[in-house]
């Protein structure tokens, strides 16, 4: 069986953009593993039973497709959490393509843990966290559910966001068929990917 786990992710409080011009949040949360994901989409089917999972959250922002870098408005929290929108919408998409291919890609929300991803969160927010923090969990236990999912595959479970070893709802925009090919069409052309429809 083969895994592919991405898990990358990262938070600023500026816009920075990458060497590629691309903005830094949306690059690295979201491009990334979609392109690293088609590009590995073809050992992943020759090894099958496989399984791609993609750490994110239960993001119910929308994307703005005519701004997707933020170049006329940006929000550092709205930045992230559409990144975190486009995992979902990703991860759908990407599930419809691998049907019936015995290779499942599922999301997983590993709720609060202690990392400094957002220590560049406004002030505000940095306090709610430490107000939160007894609720925080360490990266091991966090990781529990993730191994268990990569594991198991939940049994085949194959379009959904776990937290733990159950699945959560999502948002009726991430389960938009619509939305979801718009952002694979726009990832593949900012990526670079030539996957336009891939899989």
């Amino acid at each position: 069986m083969h895994v592919l786990i991405n898990n990358a992710a990262v938070f600023k409080q500026q816009r920075i953009l990458t060497g590629e011009g691309l903005e830094l949040m949306f690059a690295t949360n979201h491009l990334a593993p979609f392109l690293l994901t088609n590009l590995l989409l073809d050992m992943l089917q020759a090894g099958t039973p496989s399984t791609i999972i993609t750490v994110s959250a239960p993001s119910t922002s929308k994307l703005s497709f005519d701004d997707l870098q933020g170049v006329r408005s940006f929000s550092a929290l709205n930045a992230f959490g559409a990144s975190k929108a486009a995992n979902l919408l990703f991860t759908c998409a990407l599930a419809r393509r691998l049907a019936g291919k015995r290779v499942t890609a599922n999301a997983y929300h590993p709720g609060i843990v202690r990392t400094s991803l957002m220590r560049e969160a406004p002030a505000p927010m940095r306090l709610l966290l430490s107000l939160f923090s007894f609720m925080a969990q360490p990266p091991e236990k966090a990781a529990e559910g993730l191994v268990w999912l990569a594991e198991t595959q939940a049994g085949g479970a194959n379009g959904q966001l776990f937290r733990g070893q159950k699945p959560m709802a999502t948002s009726d925009y991430v389960r938009d068929e619509a939305v979801q090919e718009h952002l694979w069409a726009e990832s593949a052309r900012l990526a670079g990917s030539g996957e336009e429809d891939a899989g």
